[in-house]
């Protein structure tokens, strides 16, 4: 009975955020003709107002909700690019938040792209390690290589997790900071108002959410490496 409590408890830590955040995005994303506009058309708005002259907003497959610094593109699903919604207002607002707190050359921000840049590495160098160790085994024979390979498998998720949570003060930071304080100047009425601040917590909790799942992943793995 202990261990199921506690099988129940990892669970419920591990996908309850994720749980939630699509429950808070459904929940918010029913439509609103009454709305001043749909998402992509306030985050086209943002962009004038706020002289991003270089930023431009296109319309992305489902769950891709994001900034691009690279590319300076603001990417919202179909579901937020086109929808008259609580959610879709709120989360154009919060990804164009990312798009200003580059031009501002925010600390966190530029910092996270960097970590970002160090973490891919890593995990290329993880899925290439991964692919070519079951090859040195087989040439070698060496017992060890099974092991390399399981390492260099966490080194990858580990690295993953690193800027998952060190992401989550400049995604706060997009959502109440910015995003809100812009969403209160009368975009959004003062009773839709609760709503938009559950939704960007939820915005910013998307990276909790990944977090804990890549926590569960390396939790796997110790797993295999203990046998």
């Amino acid at each position: 009975m202990p261990l199921l409590l506690l099988l129940l408890a990892i669970a419920a830590l591990v996908f309850g955020p994720q749980l939630w955040v699509r429950r808070t995005l459904r929940q918010y994303g029913k439509d609103r003709p009454d709305l001043q506009g749909t998402g992509g058309e306030l985050a086209e708005h943002l962009i004038k107002r706020f002289q991003l002259s270089d930023v431009t907003v296109c319309e992305g497959l489902e769950g891709e909700d994001y900034y691009d610094p690279e590319a300076r593109v603001v990417s919202l699903s179909s579901t937020h690019f086109n929808g008259k919604t609580i959610a879709a207002v709120a989360v154009a607002t919060h990804e164009v938040s990312h798009a200003l707190q580059h031009q501002e050359q925010h600390a966190g921000f530029m910092r996270r792209q960097r970590r970002l840049k160090i973490a891919m590495v890593i995990e290329r160098f993880s899925v290439l390690a991964l692919m070519v160790t079951p090859f040195i085994f087989l040439l070698t024979r060496l017992p060890q290589s099974t092991l390399i390979t399981l390492l260099l498998g966490v080194s990858g998720m580990v690295a993953s997790l690193w800027v998952q949570l060190m992401n989550l003060p400049v995604e706060l930071d997009a959502s109440f900071n910015r995003a809100l304080p812009i969403l209160e100047e009368g975009y959004l009425s003062q009773e839709d108002l609760p709503g938009a601040r559950k939704v960007l917590k939820a915005a910013a909790m998307t990276y909790v959410a990944a977090a804990l799942a890549s926590l569960l992943n390396i939790g796997r793995w110790i797993a295999i490496l203990r046998r």
